[in-house]
């Protein structure tokens, strides 16, 4: 019966020794862990909460995403970058300006109306015809006539300046007759504001007769032709 005893103390020594063994070879292998005591397959211990055992050499910087979520740091996520906004349209270019009109001067010249008169005399026509009508018909679309009736210096200026207006409406009537639109002849009259340049220079101390030849450059008309440019 003491035999008995004898070997079941020895059988229970055996099994303390070995324990001892595994638990210091555990206790080996938990103070070699990442701060978590683990079991000997390597798994974390953790208790009837599901919280993981820390051991005695623990610290945050050890701390692991199944045991210490919150303290383990995470990667910021990366910057939505917002896609740049649609490049404007370009501006339309702007429309071309519109081309200047053509501009055509013709100042009649020489016997075209008698003293304090203001019907056309033979030469002011042939001008007309041939400066006038003919550069007409050449340059296209016409956008407006311009005439200006003149007379001299004798005489009242009022009388002067219907007598002007009335040399312009004749060259006007003329241009009409040949064909042009009335619409298009503006005419005016400037009386004797406007004298003739480049002529001789009349003294009024001279004869009202030879004053009077004198001074028939100054009985004119000019006509301004507004074309449309091509």
């Amino acid at each position: 019966m003491e035999e008995f005893i004898l070997s079941k103390r020895v059988v229970h020594a055996t099994l303390f020794a070995a324990l001892s063994v595994v638990a210091a070879a555990a206790s080996a292998q938990n103070t070699s862990n990442n701060g978590y005591l683990t079991d000997a397959r390597g798994n974390v211990v953790k208790t009837a909460f599901g919280l993981c055992v820390r051991t005695a050499y623990w610290t945050p910087a050890m701390a692991t995403e199944e045991c210490d979520a919150a303290l383990v740091k995470k990667e910021a996520p990366a910057p939505v970058v917002a896609a740049p906004p649609p490049a404007a349209p370009a501006a339309p270019l702007p429309p071309p300006a519109p081309a200047a009109p053509k501009v055509v001067t013709v100042v009649l010249k020489g016997s075209l109306f008698d003293f304090n008169k203001a019907t056309l005399k033979p030469a002011a026509k042939a001008q007309l015809d041939q400066e006038v009508l003919a550069k007409l018909a050449n340059l296209g679309k016409i956008k407006q006539v311009i005439v200006s009736g003149h007379a001299d210096r004798i005489g009242k200026a009022a009388a002067n300046q219907k007598l002007s207006e009335k040399r312009a409406d004749a060259v006007k009537a003329y241009l009409v007759a040949k064909g042009i639109d009335g619409q298009l002849i503006d005419t005016f009259g400037f009386g004797s504001t406007q004298p003739a340049q480049g002529v001789p220079k009349c003294d009024d101390k001279l004869p009202r007769k030879k004053l009077i030849v004198c001074l028939e450059p100054h009985r004119r008309a000019v006509v301004e032709i507004q074309a449309a440019a091509k």
